[in-house]
Protein backbone atom coordinates (compact mmCIF):
# COMPACT_ATOMS: atom_id res chain seq x y z
CA UNK A 1 0.00 0.00 0.00
CA UNK A 2 1.17 3.87 -1.06
CA UNK A 3 1.46 6.53 1.49
CA UNK A 4 -0.83 7.97 -0.79
CA UNK A 5 -3.42 5.03 0.05
CA UNK A 6 -2.47 4.93 3.41
CA UNK A 7 -4.42 8.39 3.87
CA UNK A 8 -7.01 8.17 1.48
CA UNK A 9 -9.88 7.63 4.22
CA UNK A 10 -8.12 9.85 6.30
CA UNK A 11 -7.96 12.37 3.70
CA UNK A 12 -12.27 12.20 3.52
CA UNK A 13 -12.60 12.01 7.30
CA UNK A 14 -10.60 15.11 7.47
CA UNK A 15 -12.38 17.24 4.39
CA UNK A 16 -15.47 16.81 6.88
CA UNK A 17 -13.46 17.64 9.77
CA UNK A 18 -14.06 14.23 11.77
CA UNK A 19 -10.85 13.48 11.96
CA UNK A 20 -9.63 13.54 15.96
CA UNK A 21 -6.19 12.96 18.16
CA UNK A 22 -3.30 11.50 16.57
CA UNK A 23 -4.89 10.48 12.95
CA UNK A 24 -5.16 14.18 12.28
CA UNK A 25 -1.84 15.20 13.80
CA UNK A 26 -0.16 12.84 11.76
CA UNK A 27 -2.14 13.42 8.45
CA UNK A 28 -1.68 17.43 8.86
CA UNK A 29 2.50 16.41 8.88
CA UNK A 30 1.79 14.29 5.90
CA UNK A 31 -0.16 17.07 4.47
CA UNK A 32 2.52 19.41 5.10
CA UNK A 33 5.02 17.68 2.69
CA UNK A 34 2.74 16.09 -0.02
CA UNK A 35 1.36 18.03 -2.72
CA UNK A 36 -0.72 15.45 -4.33
CA UNK A 37 -2.68 14.57 -1.07
CA UNK A 38 -3.36 18.46 -0.20
CA UNK A 39 -4.93 18.49 -4.05
CA UNK A 40 -6.96 15.13 -3.33
CA UNK A 41 -7.85 17.02 0.37
CA UNK A 42 -9.26 20.40 -2.13
CA UNK A 43 -10.92 17.88 -4.52
CA UNK A 44 -13.36 16.45 -1.90
CA UNK A 45 -14.09 19.36 0.03
CA UNK A 46 -15.19 21.33 -3.27
CA UNK A 47 -17.00 17.91 -4.18
CA UNK A 48 -18.97 18.00 -0.62
CA UNK A 49 -19.98 21.10 -1.58
CA UNK A 50 -20.93 20.77 -4.60
CA UNK A 51 -23.14 17.63 -3.95
CA UNK A 52 -24.95 19.57 -0.96
CA UNK A 53 -25.54 22.67 -2.79
CA UNK A 54 -26.77 20.61 -5.73
CA UNK A 55 -30.62 20.78 -4.61
CA UNK A 56 -31.14 24.09 -5.23
CA UNK A 57 -28.33 25.36 -7.26
CA UNK A 58 -26.89 25.30 -10.19
CA UNK A 59 -26.01 21.45 -11.62
CA UNK A 60 -22.43 20.44 -10.45
CA UNK A 61 -20.42 18.72 -13.10
CA UNK A 62 -21.43 14.92 -13.65
CA UNK A 63 -17.16 14.13 -12.74
CA UNK A 64 -17.36 16.33 -9.38
CA UNK A 65 -19.77 13.62 -8.20
CA UNK A 66 -18.70 10.86 -9.68
CA UNK A 67 -15.06 11.47 -8.53
CA UNK A 68 -16.94 11.53 -4.99
CA UNK A 69 -19.01 8.36 -5.21
CA UNK A 70 -15.53 6.42 -6.85
CA UNK A 71 -13.85 7.76 -3.68
CA UNK A 72 -16.64 6.41 -1.42
CA UNK A 73 -16.16 3.51 -3.30
CA UNK A 74 -12.44 3.01 -3.38
CA UNK A 75 -12.43 3.25 0.62
CA UNK A 76 -14.74 1.03 0.90
CA UNK A 77 -12.86 -2.15 -0.96
CA UNK A 78 -10.09 -1.27 0.40
CA UNK A 79 -11.25 -1.73 3.82
CA UNK A 80 -13.02 -4.75 3.08
CA UNK A 81 -9.81 -6.36 2.10
CA UNK A 82 -7.48 -5.01 4.94
CA UNK A 83 -9.89 -4.23 8.46
CA UNK A 84 -10.50 -7.60 10.20
CA UNK A 85 -13.38 -9.18 10.52
CA UNK A 86 -13.41 -8.84 14.75
CA UNK A 87 -11.98 -5.53 15.06
CA UNK A 88 -12.82 -1.77 13.77
CA UNK A 89 -9.56 -0.32 12.08
CA UNK A 90 -7.83 1.84 14.81
CA UNK A 91 -10.31 1.59 17.06
CA UNK A 92 -12.31 4.64 14.88
CA UNK A 93 -15.96 5.23 15.96
CA UNK A 94 -16.47 5.69 11.84
CA UNK A 95 -15.89 2.55 10.93
CA UNK A 96 -15.46 1.73 7.12
CA UNK A 97 -18.69 3.45 6.22
CA UNK A 98 -17.86 6.66 7.93
CA UNK A 99 -16.87 8.77 4.94
CA UNK A 100 -20.16 7.39 3.02
CA UNK A 101 -22.39 7.27 6.11
CA UNK A 102 -21.32 10.92 7.00
CA UNK A 103 -21.60 12.35 3.22
CA UNK A 104 -24.99 10.74 3.31
CA UNK A 105 -25.60 12.88 6.51
CA UNK A 106 -24.79 16.15 5.26
CA UNK A 107 -26.64 16.55 1.97
CA UNK A 108 -29.43 14.95 4.39
CA UNK A 109 -28.90 17.61 6.51
CA UNK A 110 -28.79 20.39 3.91
CA UNK A 111 -31.78 19.45 2.07
CA UNK A 112 -33.93 18.86 5.29
CA UNK A 113 -32.24 22.84 6.51
CA UNK A 114 -32.97 24.34 2.97
CA UNK A 115 -36.45 22.94 2.75
CA UNK A 116 -37.34 24.33 5.98
CA UNK A 117 -35.86 27.76 5.38
CA UNK A 118 -38.17 28.20 2.04
CA UNK A 119 -41.00 26.67 4.26
CA UNK A 120 -40.39 29.61 6.82
CA UNK A 121 -39.98 32.49 4.38
CA UNK A 122 -43.12 31.12 1.92
CA UNK A 123 -44.85 31.42 5.43
CA UNK A 124 -43.86 34.55 6.53
CA UNK A 125 -44.98 36.28 2.97
CA UNK A 126 -47.94 34.40 2.64
CA UNK A 127 -48.67 35.78 6.28
CA UNK A 128 -47.69 39.39 5.32
CA UNK A 129 -49.70 39.21 1.70
CA UNK A 130 -52.85 37.94 4.62
CA UNK A 131 -52.32 40.82 6.94
CA UNK A 132 -52.23 43.65 4.25
CA UNK A 133 -55.02 41.90 2.52
CA UNK A 134 -56.86 41.89 5.59
CA UNK A 135 -55.99 45.96 6.67
CA UNK A 136 -56.97 46.56 3.05
CA UNK A 137 -60.70 44.87 4.17
CA UNK A 138 -60.87 46.74 7.22
CA UNK A 139 -60.43 50.52 5.50
CA UNK A 140 -62.87 49.32 2.56
CA UNK A 141 -65.21 48.19 5.36
CA UNK A 142 -64.89 51.10 7.26
CA UNK A 143 -65.05 53.29 4.20
CA UNK A 144 -68.83 51.93 3.10
CA UNK A 145 -70.27 50.81 6.88
CA UNK A 146 -72.01 54.63 6.83
CA UNK A 147 -73.10 54.07 3.58
CA UNK A 148 -74.43 50.77 3.24
CA UNK A 149 -75.68 50.75 6.67
CA UNK A 150 -79.58 51.45 7.22
CA UNK A 151 -79.26 53.01 10.84
CA UNK A 152 -76.89 55.71 9.00
CA UNK A 153 -77.56 59.50 9.29
CA UNK A 154 -77.89 60.54 5.93
CA UNK A 155 -77.60 64.54 5.42
CA UNK A 156 -77.87 66.91 2.28
CA UNK A 157 -75.56 70.02 2.89
CA UNK A 158 -76.05 72.96 0.75
CA UNK A 159 -75.22 76.47 0.08
CA UNK A 160 -77.01 79.08 2.35
CA UNK A 161 -76.54 82.35 0.78
CA UNK A 162 -76.18 81.48 -2.89
CA UNK A 163 -77.76 79.43 -5.16
CA UNK A 164 -77.83 75.50 -4.44
CA UNK A 165 -74.92 74.72 -6.79
CA UNK A 166 -72.63 73.37 -4.03
CA UNK A 167 -73.41 70.41 -2.57
CA UNK A 168 -72.56 67.43 -0.16
CA UNK A 169 -74.34 64.27 1.67
CA UNK A 170 -72.89 63.80 5.00
CA UNK A 171 -73.31 59.76 5.75
CA UNK A 172 -73.22 59.27 9.62
CA UNK A 173 -73.17 56.39 11.92
CA UNK A 174 -73.54 57.48 15.54
CA UNK A 175 -72.90 54.33 17.07
CA UNK A 176 -69.35 53.69 15.25
CA UNK A 177 -68.42 57.35 15.25
CA UNK A 178 -67.74 56.86 11.34
CA UNK A 179 -68.66 59.73 8.80
CA UNK A 180 -68.11 59.45 4.87
CA UNK A 181 -68.35 63.39 3.33
CA UNK A 182 -69.05 63.56 -0.27
CA UNK A 183 -68.80 67.36 -1.91
CA UNK A 184 -69.77 68.07 -5.39
CA UNK A 185 -69.76 71.50 -7.59
CA UNK A 186 -67.31 73.25 -4.79
CA UNK A 187 -66.02 76.74 -5.85
CA UNK A 188 -62.36 76.87 -5.54
CA UNK A 189 -60.41 78.27 -2.82
CA UNK A 190 -58.07 81.02 -2.16
CA UNK A 191 -54.60 80.36 -1.42
CA UNK A 192 -53.89 78.53 1.90
CA UNK A 193 -57.37 77.78 2.65
CA UNK A 194 -59.63 74.71 2.99
CA UNK A 195 -63.37 73.99 3.48
CA UNK A 196 -63.89 72.66 7.02
CA UNK A 197 -66.90 70.46 7.76
CA UNK A 198 -68.45 70.87 11.35
CA UNK A 199 -70.91 68.43 13.27
CA UNK A 200 -73.25 70.38 14.74
CA UNK A 201 -74.68 68.52 17.87
CA UNK A 202 -77.84 68.74 19.05
CA UNK A 203 -76.08 69.65 22.70
CA UNK A 204 -72.64 71.50 22.61
CA UNK A 205 -70.19 73.20 20.59
CA UNK A 206 -69.74 72.21 16.77
CA UNK A 207 -67.08 69.50 16.41
CA UNK A 208 -64.60 69.73 13.91
CA UNK A 209 -64.70 66.53 11.26
CA UNK A 210 -61.84 67.21 9.06
CA UNK A 211 -60.87 69.57 5.97
CA UNK A 212 -60.94 68.89 2.37
CA UNK A 213 -60.12 71.15 -1.28
CA UNK A 214 -62.17 70.71 -4.16
CA UNK A 215 -60.57 68.95 -7.05
CA UNK A 216 -60.84 70.76 -10.95
CA UNK A 217 -64.31 69.82 -11.15
CA UNK A 218 -65.63 70.66 -7.57
CA UNK A 219 -65.36 67.56 -6.16
CA UNK A 220 -63.75 66.71 -2.37
CA UNK A 221 -64.98 64.18 0.59
CA UNK A 222 -63.78 63.69 4.29
CA UNK A 223 -63.24 59.94 5.34
CA UNK A 224 -63.77 58.92 8.65
CA UNK A 225 -62.52 61.78 10.55
CA UNK A 226 -61.60 61.30 14.33
CA UNK A 227 -64.71 62.16 16.05
CA UNK A 228 -66.42 61.21 19.60
CA UNK A 229 -68.74 57.63 19.04
CA UNK A 230 -71.92 57.75 20.17
CA UNK A 231 -72.14 61.69 19.30
CA UNK A 232 -76.12 62.62 17.97
CA UNK A 233 -75.86 65.12 14.80
CA UNK A 234 -78.41 67.84 14.66
CA UNK A 235 -76.66 69.13 11.28
CA UNK A 236 -73.87 69.57 9.60
CA UNK A 237 -72.20 72.93 8.41
CA UNK A 238 -69.21 73.59 6.24
CA UNK A 239 -66.58 77.12 6.87
CA UNK A 240 -63.54 78.19 5.02
CA UNK A 241 -60.63 78.36 7.21
CA UNK A 242 -57.03 78.10 6.78
CA UNK A 243 -55.47 74.91 5.21
CA UNK A 244 -54.67 73.47 8.73
CA UNK A 245 -57.94 73.11 10.06
CA UNK A 246 -59.49 75.56 13.15
CA UNK A 247 -60.80 73.97 16.42
CA UNK A 248 -63.57 76.26 15.99
CA UNK A 249 -65.53 77.78 13.05
CA UNK A 250 -63.43 81.72 12.44
CA UNK A 251 -65.74 82.96 9.24
CA UNK A 252 -69.54 82.53 8.44
CA UNK A 253 -71.39 79.27 7.60
CA UNK A 254 -71.43 78.55 3.92
CA UNK A 255 -73.47 75.14 3.76
CA UNK A 256 -75.53 73.78 6.00
CA UNK A 257 -77.45 70.63 6.13
CA UNK A 258 -80.23 69.20 7.28
CA UNK A 259 -81.06 65.00 8.02
CA UNK A 260 -83.10 63.02 6.01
Amino acid sequence: MSAHEQFAEDLALYALNALEGDDRSRLERHLASCAECRLELEQLRGDGALLALSTTGPRPPARARQRLLDAIAKESAAHVRTAPRTTPQRGSAWGWLGWAATAAVLVVATLLWKDNSALKQALASANQQGAQELRELQDLRRVTAPILSPDAQVVTVVAVKTPPQPGGKAFYLRNRGSLVFLATNMPPLPPNKAYELWLIPTEGAPIAAGVFKPDAHGRGSVINPPLPAGTQAKTFAITVENEAGSATPTSPVLMVGAGE
